[in-house]
């Protein structure tokens, strides 16, 4: 849930899988250019069905530039995590705001552990605003949820609009870092905007929505808003528990 799917290329971290020059080796291939850390078993085994071919009559293999392997490495990388927050008053019902930011803070410092990029933006009355650009200190970002303001409708596609704008911005700027989107909402949109339109603008990027919609009837708004946009959906009550997994999982790896 709180890694970017497939394998990227992005700069060392410890959220999701990337190709790396440094770490296990899971794989071999053909290289593109000058080999610089060579595959032994790969090339070995590129060459043993070629040795009748190529007349060997001695002890050890007969070897030709083709049959050079060099070894493919997995490690993690550093993503960008991208808060998406609705800061409406539907939100700040029932002191919801409250187990939001105590949640959200405890992704960003999920996120400072694991070398990210972060950035925030919060949506309610009419607009959405981007109180934080991606950056690498989540001190501030700890800062701007803390002094988050509240109240006013919904503006939800507005939301995922500037989250769109953001995120095309940040590919121009630092193209190998990839995106986790972490929307967090109770799914009712009460102010202008075509919702499916915006949640078509983040097509293809992975992402959460954390669904914070309490009390004894529920519309599962939020689960609708995570099917447009092909993300997961999470509980805001299980948030907490799957970051600890996630911690711990980590542990177990490095163990």
């Amino acid at each position: 849930l709180l890694e970017v799917p497939g394998v990227g290329d992005g700069v060392a971290g410890r959220r999701s899988r990337s190709r790396t020059v440094r770490g296990r080796v899971t794989g071999a291939r053909r290289p593109a250019g000058r080999v610089r850390d060579p595959h032994v078993v790969a090339t070995l085994l590129a060459a043993a069905p070629r040795q009748r071919a190529r007349g060997r009559s001695g002890p050890g293999l007969v070897l030709r530039t083709d049959d050079l392997r060099e070894a493919v490495r997995e490690g993690r990388e550093g993503n960008l995590v991208l808060f998406v927050v609705d800061a409406s008053g539907s939100m700040a019902a029932r002191r919801r705001m409250t187990t939001v930011k105590t949640a959200v803070l405890s992704l960003l410092l999920d996120a400072y552990q694991r070398r990210d990029k972060v950035g925030l933006i919060t949506f309610r009355g009419r607009t959405a605003d981007l109180v934080l650009p991606p950056t690498s200190s989540v001190e501030a970002g700890a800062a701007r949820l803390r002094a988050l303001p509240t109240g006013g409708r919904t503006p939800l596609a507005a939301g995922l609009v500037r989250a769109a704008e953001v995120l095309r911005n940040e590919r121009l700027r630092d193209p190998a870092r990839r995106p986790l989107l972490v929307v967090v909402t109770d799914g009712r949109a009460t102010a202008g905007g075509d919702v499916d339109r915006a949640a078509g603008l983040l097509a293809g990027t992975a992402g959460i929505v954390v669904d914070c919609e309490d009390g004894p009837v529920r519309l599962g708004l939020a689960g609708r808003l995570a099917a447009r946009l092909g993300a997961r959906l999470v509980p805001l009550r299980d948030l907490d528990g799957i970051v600890r997994a996630h911690r711990s999982q980590d542990h177990r790896k490095a163990a």
